[in-house]
């Protein structure tokens, strides 16, 4: 029996704590929340699990195989040393944190007393992406241009930039993380954003609501990501389109479309990619074959140092080089 502990009580942590209850030889048998209370109502709902609200108790008295990290980006950091220090295996939410301060810390110790981990970027493990990948093997890209427009999330902690990061840190690093896994490693990044609306509706906004970041990858491709938090949840767009010598393959967030031969494919997600993330996770804890994982903190610390460098761009009007 593969023992789980989950640390957050928030929509991440069900998101997991559902998967992990249908899966054979798992056992979700504890949870930490920012308090005792929020703990024990996210408990109710799963039965014996048991609820804490200190990490060292739960750590102290629960013998978990690994444990899952669902808290906002300002939170990290003490939790993935205590874990690395206890060499229990972690599967951790994007982002990172909110700079590289803490992850480069937390990266140093797992390189120094290595542990299975991996890191949310769930977007890796959908089928169209597979297709994608493939896709592009048999054609000559040239650049791509990608997009997450959406609303502002309604919880305190995202409007301010320094516990959220902002859009781009936040949200957007999935596209991020999607041009590095399907094109290659950032070499530098130019970025704009603004404040224009979302300042005037709501207090202690100090996020930006728009932006634009061109990127430029050291096989000479390059690509740009635009994002805004202002428009209705009803048309939210997501996605990258990707320019080719056969053609352009828009990756949608359930699908993949592309003309081939003359025709239009459009290719359906079928697999959940939560439940195949989760997978890949449990079987390496359970065995120690890390071959599934697609995201470990070591390949996500290059995705977070991406996004830190266009958020420098932004505040100094300059391009920035990623830090290798």
């Amino acid at each position: 029996m593969v023992t789980i502990g989950i640390i957050g009580t928030g929509w991440f942590s069900g998101i997991h704590a559902n998967i992990l209850s249908e899966m054979e030889g798992v056992k979700v048998k504890a949870i930490c929340g920012t308090s005792l209370e929020k703990a024990r109502t996210f408990a109710s709902s799963y039965g014996d699990m048991t609820p804490y609200g200190n990490l060292t108790q739960m750590l102290d008295c629960e013998k978990l195989d690994a444990v899952y990290i669902c808290v906002p980006p300002f939170a990290h950091g003490d939790i993935e040393s205590e874990l690395v220090a206890r060499g229990i295996p972690f599967l951790v939410e994007k982002p990172l944190s909110v700079d590289e301060e803490a992850p480069s810390r937390i990266l140093d110790e797992v390189r120094k007393k290595p542990i299975i981990t991996s890191v949310g970027y769930h977007f890796r493990y959908k089928n169209s992406v597979d297709l994608l990948r493939n896709e592009l093997r048999e054609s000559t890209l040239g650049m791509a241009t990608g997009e997450w427009m959406g609303s502002m999330p309604e919880v305190p902690w995202w409007r301010n930039r320094q516990t959220s990061g902002g859009q781009f840190i936040e949200q957007t690093t999935h596209l991020v993380d999607l041009l590095r896994y399907t094109m290659g490693e950032v070499k530098e990044v130019y970025a704009s954003y603004a404040n224009t609306y979302v300042s005037t509706q709501y207090e202690g906004v100090t996020v930006p609501d728009v932006g634009t970041v061109s990127l430029k990858f050291t096989n000479g491709l390059i690509a740009n990501l635009s994002n805004t938090c202002i428009i209705p949840d009803e048309q939210t767009k997501i996605g990258i389109n990707y320019y080719t010598n056969n053609g352009v393959i828009h990756l949608g967030p359930d699908s993949l479309e592309l003309f081939k031969n003359g025709e239009k494919h459009i290719m359906e997600d079928v697999d959940n990619p939560y439940v195949l993330e989760n997978k890949a996770f449990i079987h390496a804890v359970r065995t120690g074959d890390t071959s599934g994982i697609l995201s470990t903190y070591e390949d996500a610390f290059k995705t977070l140092k991406v996004t830190v460098a266009a958020q420098a761009s932004a505040d100094s009007g300059q391009v920035v080089k990623v830090s290798e």
